[in-house]
């Protein structure tokens, strides 16, 4: 009888390939997270605190999400994300379902202690509770675990650490609730400018300062824009931010309109050129950071807005308010405005294919829905967004509202109003199911589950269980499709010493202030009074700005301060307060602000409230302007009619304009610079002549303008945005066509047209110029 063989010897026998499978992952903790590191697979994190543990699958680490002691399809980083998201689809709940469908209320970190965002610990302002900045809110917690909210809108934050903290807090609560879901957070564009903020190339900042978009678009460079998204996004996701609120292509039809500096500017093509930029930017992951098909650790989800196009309110009126609902096509114009939608955001160059989120807008886009013939906001419309968006242009990503539209509708003029337009006699759960058949999949601003559960079972009634579980999975499967392809299953939890050091590093500072440079306009030199000589003396206006309300209605005091850090004049300049002494007077304004088109007061004296929006300073009385609105009606008011012909408005920052023409007075025949920070078009011809030269900013610091009037830099922006001879132009062009604005032409013979803008030699004439400007077709 031959005698047993020990276990060693028989696994030495067996072949290598046939030997039991080694651990491939090895741990690391930080405090209560957990990361894990796969050999040849991805990396994860977890909380210690979560009830999460590991589970090991042929040597590889996976997390037990649902704790239920085995891999499911969904926990299994191996497989395709469409697999992942429809099994993950599958285990969900309705109410699971509907809270995924949700968006959060904005959420400053910490909650403030007042206002419309306000919110408590352990129910006392923060200030009282003895609460970390980093902690979650009494709210936070409410709606994270009895509304299933996956998706939170950031807003301030007191410092990228604090923001890494918060978001592993957050992201550790909800890792312990039911299958583990992370959050998907998100955050509206936070890479404005402190105007008064000092760049210094060694140094960095709270986080990288950029033009805004319509300074991005005045560089008529697109791959200024993609190192924007790729910088961004970085950024972004060391604040533990993975969706981005951006970018906002609505191309700039109608010069008034309140949201122009949001946009690339009036150019269907630029526009499409800089969306497609953007979104590559924000999207792509590269090298390591890479998981597949260009998503990765560093991915960013864009959310392209707002479909079909926002900029053509009637009188330039904005739809945020019930004044503003409706946006019209005298030009018949309509499709243009989806071009960069079509050619930009969903035909990207980068591996991510097409945005992967689209938002539309509040506007009910009058007689354009010529399949159901309803005039309903965008959000609403059906054929909007399933037989445009979804069916022609194939798009199947997540589309989401824009924030508070299935809300009660309580004024015309306010910001925080609810804005259901076209469907106001609906209930709030109606409104949640119009909107669901519609195409769309989620709700901005929406912290609460229960109308989209009563949705649900309104659909059931109409047409039965099967029908309605499956068009809430079609839209968890969109939803959860983000959050895989970001890695966030995986690892979302971050080390706040890297944040520290990733979001306003010295090199991410240097290129938004590089940047900044190529985004600034000269439109007048005058003699070639610019460049300047630096250590000459200067005077420079204080600018008055009137006491007022800001767009929540929080009142604003009056101010009197210099519009510009002196300290920072000073390293370019002698100073002085006198004219008298100056070699050169520099005059910082901003351009006209005539409010949003209604006047609140003229309503409560019996009148409809409308009045014009006005792109000068001084008074301007519209009678050039359509005797009856294309579009009207409200249930808050008794009329349809909403023109403004014969009314009158003046700008609010009115002194600006006496800022030049006074400054002018004062120079005597000295130079006087001007620079116009500009949020629209505007009327040069009210102080052009007094002004030896101007620069155009989009949102720079003071000091990118100083290098640009002292030399250190050349201009080399351009136009991009007609500028009217005067308003009866403006009310002669139609809201939705583009380039159909009579210029101003100034002293010099310049025309301040769609693609001028002035070098040190002259009139720019390049590449550029080529592309964009000599294509352009004009009415």
């Amino acid at each position: 009888m031959a005698k047993p063989i020990k276990l060693i010897t028989l696994l030495a026998l067996l072949p290598a390939t046939a030997a039991i499978a080694q651990n491939k992952w090895t741990e690391r903790k930080a405090g209560d997270i957990a990361f894990v590191t796969n050999t040849g697979g991805q990396n994860l994190g977890y909380s210690t605190t979560s009830g999460v543990k590991i589970l090991t699958v042929d040597g590889l680490a996976f997390k037990d999400l649902n704790k239920n002691g085995k891999l499911d399809k969904y926990e299994d980083w191996r497989l395709p994300v469409d697999e992942r998201a429809k099994d993950l689809a599958s285990k969900m709940s309705v109410e699971q379902i509907a809270g995924l469908m949700l968006y959060s209320r904005h959420q400053p970190i910490p909650a403030a202690a007042g206002g419309p965002f306000a919110g408590t610990y352990n129910n006392k302002i923060f200030a009282e509770s003895g609460a970390k900045a980093s902690d979650l809110s009494d709210q936070q917690k409410r709606f994270l675990e009895k509304d299933n909210v996956r998706h939170v809108l950031v807003t301030s934050v007191q410092s990228p650490e604090i923001a890494a903290q918060w978001n592993n807090n957050a992201q550790a609560f909800v890792e312990s609730l039911g299958l583990g879901i992370p959050n998907n957070n998100s955050s509206d564009p936070r890479h404005g400018t402190v105007a008064t903020a000092e760049y210094n190339a060694g140094a960095g900042g709270a986080i990288s300062m950029w033009p805004g978009s319509l300074g991005l678009a005045a560089t008529f460079d697109p791959e200024v824009v993609k190192n924007f998204g790729h910088i961004a996004a970085q950024e972004y996701r060391a604040l533990g931010i993975s969706t981005a609120l951006s970018p906002q292509v609505d191309i700039a039809t109608d010069p008034r309109w309140a949201r122009v500096s949001g946009t690339f500017g009036e150019d269907p093509q630029l526009a499409a050129d800089m969306a497609r930029a953007y979104i590559d930017g924000f999207q792509t992951s590269e090298a390591e950071k890479e998981i597949k098909n260009g998503w990765g650790y560093n991915s960013v989800n864009a959310m392209v807005k707002h479909w079909p196009g926002g900029g053509a309110g009637e009188g330039g009126r904005d739809a945020h308010y019930a004044y503003g609902k409706y946006a019209v096509y005298p030009g018949n114009n309509f499709k243009q405005h989806m071009i960069p939608f079509t050619e930009g955001a969903f035909k990207l160059q980068g591996k991510t294919g097409m945005a992967a989120a689209v938002m539309p807008y509040y506007t009910i886009s009058y007689n354009q829905d010529t399949k159901n013939h309803e005039n309903v906001a965008n959000n609403y419309n059906s054929y909007i967004i399933n037989d445009l968006l979804r069916k022609k242009y194939k798009y199947d990503g997540v589309v989401c509202t824009d924030w508070l539209v299935t809300g009660d509708e309580t004024t015309v003029d306010s910001f925080l109003s609810g804005k259901s337009w076209g469907v106001e006699s609906l209930t709030i759960a109606q409104r949640h199911y119009k909107v669901l058949m519609a195409g769309v999949d989620q709700f901005g601003g929406n912290n609460e589950v229960a109308p989209v559960t009563e949705a649900y079972q309104i659909g059931v009634k109409e047409h039965g269980e099967a029908f309605m579980r499956a068009r809430f999975e079609q839209s968890a499967v969109r939803l959860l499709r983000n959050i895989f392809r970001t890695g966030l299953f995986e690892n979302p939890y971050l080390e706040p010493e890297v944040s520290k050091q990733v979001v306003g590093k010295p090199e991410f500072m240097d290129a938004g202030y590089q940047a900044q440079l190529k985004s600034i306009v000269m439109l007048k030199n005058k003699a070639n009074i610019l460049p300047l000589q630096s250590g000459k003396t200067v005077y420079v206006p204080k600018k008055f700005t009137p006491a007022g309300r800001n767009f929540l209605g929080m009142e604003t005091p009056e101010k009197l301060e210099y519009p510009v850090n002196m300290e920072t004049v000073k390293k370019y300049f002698k100073v002085t307060d006198n004219p008298d002494e100056a070699d050169y007077a520099l005059v910082f304004i901003a351009s006209p602000n005539s409010g949003g088109g209604y006047n609140s007061a003229d309503a409560k004296n019996g009148g409809t409230g409308y009045v014009p929006v006005n792109l000068q300073y001084g008074a301007y009385t519209a009678t050039d302007a359509r005797a009856t609105s294309i579009a009207g009606g409200d249930p808050l008011e008794k009329f349809t009619n909403r023109t403004y012909k014969g009314k009158s408005s003046t700008a609010i920052n009115v002194t600006d304009l006496a800022m030049v023409t006074d400054t002018y007075t004062k120079m005597k025949g000295k130079p006087v610079i001007v620079s116009v920070n500009m949020s629209n078009p505007m009327v040069f011809a009210e102080f052009e002549k007094d002004a030896n030269a101007i620069i155009v900013d989009f949102g720079v610091q003071g000091q990118a303008s100083l290098d640009i009037m002292t030399g250190k830099v050349e201009p080399s922006a351009l136009l991009p945005l007609q500028m009217p001879v005067d308003m009866k132009t403006v009310e002669a062009q139609f809201e939705d066509v583009p380039h159909d604005m009579k210029c101003y032409v100034d002293e010099q013979g310049n025309k301040y047209d769609f693609g001028f803008g002035l070098n040190w030699k002259g009139i720019i004439k390049d590449g550029r110029v080529d592309k964009y400007v000599k294509s352009v077709v004009k009415p």
